[in-house]
């Protein structure tokens, strides 16, 4: 069922007609067997009985597969085109889906689990908007339910001093640069990707948030830390870690 929401300001969509449809195509390695089933075990080890929200739904990578196991799913999204593809594919009839801003839309019921994976949480370009979506968390969580986040940790130690530019990938068909606003926690990922022959260019911006940071976010919305693991194996989490799973429990 695709549902219709009115948040109260929509951003802008970056994931219209042109990214979606190549989207499942440029990140094919994230629909290995191997990335996703780690994931979908680690979300379905804490839904139990209960139904799971997932925030920027995409495509369904994280979804369908979880809903095959079972799972209630209700899916917020931006982009109608995301949601477009999402719909084409088998078992997508299994999931309801809200087109809004996640940060701010409201569905009907209450959930055991809220997730956002893939770094999508930057996708929120300002603290305020961070801000908001875990307090919009903590309202459709049922007591003792969890809000689940995977992002990457920020690359600054990466960064050599003086430069704001950090190439991430280049190879045959692609260049990726990242580029960081020190100042604003700004982060535009540049692609330059070869297809046909042709290079098309597509720069995404994002917000990079700190894990302490986050912690804070949780606490302003009423929920606490209770793990937080360098991936969705439980690897544990360092500070060599690249990216970190991390999981906020709304009180019982």
């Amino acid at each position: 069922m695709l549902r219709r929401g009115y948040p109260r300001a929509v951003p802008e969509d970056h994931f219209g007609e042109a990214v979606a449809a190549r989207y499942d195509q440029s990140v094919a390695e994230l629909f290995d067997p191997a990335v996703v089933e780690p994931a979908v075990e680690f979300l379905a080890g804490l839904v139990g009985d209960g139904a799971a929200l997932e925030l920027g739904i995409g495509t369904g990578r994280i979804a369908l597969p979880l809903a095959a196991r079972g799972v209630r799913i209700h899916g917020i999204d931006l982009s109608d085109a995301m949601v477009a593809r999402l719909r084409a594919k088998p078992g997508a009839e299994a999931i309801d889906v809200t087109v809004g801003d996640f940060a701010t839309t409201r569905v009907d019921g209450t959930f055991a689990l809220a997730y956002l994976v893939f770094n999508t949480l930057g996708n929120l370009t300002t603290q305020d908007e961070q801000v908001a979506c875990f307090e919009n968390v903590a309202t459709h969580l049922a007591p003792g339910g969890c809000f689940v986040v995977e992002i990457n940790v920020p690359e600054l130690q990466r960064l050599p001093p003086g430069e704001t530019v950090r190439p991430f990938d280049v190879s045959e068909d692609h260049l990726g640069f990242d580029e960081f606003d020190l100042v604003r926690q700004g982060l535009v990922s540049h692609h330059l990707s070869r297809e046909d022959g042709t290079w098309r260019r597509a720069s995404l911006p994002f917000r990079y948030v700190w894990p302490a940071e986050l912690d804070l976010m949780a606490r302003i919305a009423g929920m606490r830390l209770r793990e937080r693991w360098g991936g969705w194996q439980r690897e544990r989490f360092t500070g060599d870690s690249r990216k970190h799973v991390s999981l906020w429990e709304k009180p019982a």
